[in-house]
């Protein structure tokens, strides 16, 4: 099976689960109380976009056979495409515990789109100047727990 095909699947489900989220505050209309009085419709139509060009982008990352650099090209675009709905969520929310969340997404995921772009930039050169080291993706995270083991 081609990896254009596995892949498919993949991005549907998160589009799907992503899109899934959002129409319930999209039930609220401009006279529902939960709205604040405003419209989502402007909100709406922003995320669903951004959540189509994530998954846009998602698809079309070259497969390469290589797990390490396929996983990161694809992960660049879908940390890319949350840190534009948290943006979207800074400008159309108003629930200060849920703009908060935003912001820290969005403080994340550029640290972690900055490491994910390096290591990949990295593993296409084909050499590891220092094993182990750079980018220490466990800083955004907290304390390192060790190497992961398979079972």
């Amino acid at each position: 099976m081609g990896t254009s095909l596995m892949r498919a699947p993949m991005v549907a489900g998160l589009v799907l689960m992503l899109g899934l989220a959002v129409p319930a505050g999209a039930q609220h209309g401009p006279g529902d109380p939960a709205s604040g009085g405003r419209s989502t419709a402007g909100f709406d139509a922003t995320i669903h976009a951004a959540m189509t060009t994530m998954a846009q982008a998602m698809e079309a990352a070259p497969m390469t056979g290589d797990p390490d650099k396929d996983f990161l090209a694809m992960m660049i675009p879908h940390h890319e495409g949350a840190v534009e709905m948290a943006r979207l969520l800074l400008v159309h929310g108003r629930d200060p515990l849920v703009r908060k969340l935003a912001e820290e997404i969005i403080a994340g995921q550029q640290v972690e789109i900055a490491a994910m772009q390096e290591r990949l930039k990295i593993l296409r050169a084909g050499r590891d100047p220092e094993p182990g080291g750079f980018p220490a993706i466990g800083g955004t995270r907290g304390p390192d727990p060790g190497p992961v083991r398979s079972p």
